[in-house]
């Protein structure tokens, strides 16, 4: 058999895909014929299109209609893979042609009921006197560095104002205390923008603390799905 192994052949009569045609019993040596060839060639164009050997196993009998119905399944996976693996290239590229002090991640969230109070901040650096300590959860409305004021809402425990957050696609961010916050917020507006995807609501702040006091900041941004 041209261009297969011996070791090869073993395994497709061990898997039941390609039986010799006689095997000598007294020096074990495996004959082929003609039937034998065709159907190894058969399995081979086979595994060119992508088919793997158990799935080979299933269609290499079968009509015409089940193969052809099998190889549309295999390229839409195929088609699937290139489109995930391109937006991870891009991804990549976009990390190594503008240096970011975070890693965004694109997930759907569930929905939030909150209760908030609103505020009208004049500065990004007057939210630090008006923001309840940890663990409340700032919500601003922004699409990027604010030019002048802007409203904000912080959570409060019973008596704010209901808001209900639906479920929603959002890019997220994790920021390490070693990060600096509104460096961070930059970079993940820049990030948003680079990728042309549209805010579709408040950004939120979560701070998170173990019982150990480590600490880290949740940035998560609504987007268009």
């Amino acid at each position: 058999m041209v261009g297969v192994s011996e070791r090869t052949l073993r395994h497709y009569d061990k898997i039941g895909l390609l039986a010799p045609a006689a095997i000598d019993r007294a020096t074990g040596y495996r004959w082929y014929g003609v039937a034998e060839l065709s159907r190894l060639e058969r399995i081979r164009g086979l595994q060119r299109l992508g088919l793997p050997l158990r799935q080979i196993a299933d269609l290499l009998d079968a009509p015409e209609a089940q193969l052809r119905q099998a190889l549309t399944e295999i390229l839409t996976t195929i088609h699937r893979d290139i489109a995930t693996l391109t937006a991870t290239a891009a991804h990549a590229e976009d990390h190594l042609a503008t240096p970011m002090s975070i890693l965004p991640q694109q997930t759907t969230v569930g929905p939030r009921r909150l209760r908030v109070r609103r505020l009208n901040v004049a500065h990004p650096s007057d939210l630090a006197a008006i923001c309840p300590p940890p663990p409340a959860t700032l919500l601003t409305w922004l699409n990027g560095e604010p030019a002048g004021g802007f409203t904000a809402a912080v959570t409060t425990d019973h008596t704010g104002a209901p808001l209900t957050l639906p479920q929603r696609t959002v890019v997220r961010a994790v920021v390490p205390p070693s990060t600096d916050l509104r460096r961070a917020g930059q970079d993940l507006f820049a990030w948003l923008h680079r990728h042309h995807l549209t805010i579709t609501g408040p950004t939120l702040e979560d701070h998170l603390t173990d019982a150990d006091g480590s600490h880290a900041t949740i940035l998560e941004v609504p987007v268009a799905a």
